[in-house]
């Protein structure tokens, strides 16, 4: 019995927070070894905008390093909390890193970077949009942008940078009223 009075009191929760992009930007630094054809954001409703991401790695890719840093919107983008680098080959072998698995769990199922290196071809993420549910970090509500450098082979070769909001509304959930 307590376990369905937990999950009532989750759902209004869930219902009332909204998280979606609010901006996509891709460079490559060497064209020789990875080209974006597609980078865009799509808006399908008001509080859901998918991405998409269309590129090709020219060269096989056997040691990828990516550098992920997370920050936060006030008066500028200032330093937050996360700022890690993981081996992208051996994390796809074994998800060593708790944050990094949680990133790749929002997009995995809409892309078809899921194998381990070597990579080459295309890579693409095709109509993706955050979900609130799979996200299992406490945020603070405000603007946030993810920014990812990628290494092939210990050289930087491409950066995106994806800037999302979060917005936890309890007082104005659908589901009741909370200021009781």
């Amino acid at each position: 019995m307590r376990f369905f009075r937990i999950l009532f009191l989750l759902v209004p929760v869930l219902d009332s927070v909204v998280m979606k992009f609010t901006n996509f930007e891709c460079e490559s630094y060497n064209k020789s070894w990875f080209v974006f054809h597609n980078c865009r954001l799509k808006a399908v409703s008001r509080n859901r905008i998918v991405l998409n991401m269309n590129g090709s790695i020219l060269h096989p890719v056997s040691v990828c390093h990516v550098n992920a840093k997370v920050d936060k919107k006030a008066n500028g983008y200032k330093p937050w909390i996360l700022d890690f680098q993981i081996d992208a080959c051996r994390f796809l072998r074994k998800n060593y890193n708790p944050v990094a698995k949680i990133v790749y769990n929002l997009f995995r199922e809409f892309s078809n970077i899921n194998h381990t290196c070597p990579y080459m071809g295309p890579q693409i993420i095709q109509g993706f949009y955050l979900r609130p549910e799979l996200l299992k970090l406490p945020f603070p509500t405000g603007e946030y942008r993810l920014s990812l450098r990628f290494f092939l082979h210990r050289k930087h070769q491409f950066d995106t940078n994806v800037s999302f909001a979060y917005v936890e509304d309890l007082l104005n959930s659908k589901k009741g009223n909370y200021t009781k």
